[in-house]
């Protein structure tokens, strides 16, 4: 057996498990990041599935990430939510990282909505803010396509012009000025980690026009775009990268910042989803 028919034998039974434990899919997805797992708090008539129940899904090792699936609706419309997402740092290949997601969109949503914790580059952004991402930067060395292509799935070489759906993203700014706060916008660059960026490489990102920098998001972008799903991509700054301030970087800063800014984070989603 090819190693496409590998995948697609394993996405069907993703997908028969899926059925099993939530019936049919909703058309919106989430993918919750760092800190951002409590937005499914809000979900009603909430199913919910352990990452180990589901084939192909691999518990998280990150402190933040839930590890769970959850089904159910938010401001009254069907969604599911990954409360938590894997890692290329975490061990797993590319194309691991984003077979939940690719399970997803075989099981029938076709728009998501991907979230993550960033550390701010550009002088426009400062901690707190949120940035909806117009477009990446994939420095990860990986790519979830490489090897025989599943053609079931998507095209050999897909076209990413526009990874990051413009109609998605001018509805989520029209939500953000209509809330009050100012939703800015930039580019996400994705490095492998686990470490952060040491001074020099956040200098050398800001030559080369990212605005925000992270370890994830970018792979799940283009596992969803060759697949055909649109794509909204949200980044909360929750610290600023190395060298553009004088503190020491954590990950439980990111969590504590993640927390105190998820109410503006958790409204624009659930206006999103309501509005789309």
């Amino acid at each position: 057996m090819s190693k496409a028919s590998d995948t697609e034998t394993d996405l069907a039974l993703a997908r028969e498990a899926l059925e099993y434990h939530f019936g049919g899919a909703p058309k919106i997805g989430l993918i919750l990041g760092s800190g951002l797992s409590e937005l499914v708090d809000f979900f009603e008539e909430a199913k919910e599935a352990s990452y180990r129940e589901l084939p192909g899904f691999m518990p998280s090792t990150v402190e933040g990430h839930k590890g769970a699936l959850v089904r159910g609706k938010l401001e009254g419309v069907p969604v599911v939510a990954m409360a938590g997402r894997n890692h290329l740092y975490e061990g797993h290949s590319a194309a691991a990282v984003v077979f939940p997601l690719r399970a997803l969109i075989h099981w029938g949503i076709d728009s998501v909505v991907i979230t993550n914790a960033a550390g701010g580059i550009s002088s426009n952004l400062a901690e707190g803010d949120l940035m909806l991402i117009s477009d990446h930067l994939n420095l990860t060395g990986r790519n979830p396509l490489v090897g025989e292509n599943v053609d079931s799935l998507g095209p050999r070489f897909p076209d990413m012009s526009y990874a990051y759906d413009p109609e998605l993203r001018e509805k989520a700014k029209e939500i953000g000025t209509n809330g009050g706060f100012d939703l800015k916008e930039g580019v996400y660059a994705s490095n492998l980690g686990p470490s952060y960026e040491t001074p020099a490489e956040v200098e050398m990102l800001d030559r080369m026009g990212a605005d925000a920098v992270g370890m994830s998001t970018v792979l799940e972008v283009i596992a969803a775009r060759h697949a055909g799903a649109r794509v909204l991509g949200l980044s909360c700054i929750t610290n600023l990268a190395a060298g553009k301030s004088k503190n020491v970087l954590s990950h439980d800063d990111v969590k504590e910042v993640a927390n105190r800014v998820k109410g503006r984070m958790q409204h624009l989603v659930r206006e999103f989803v309501k509005a789309i």
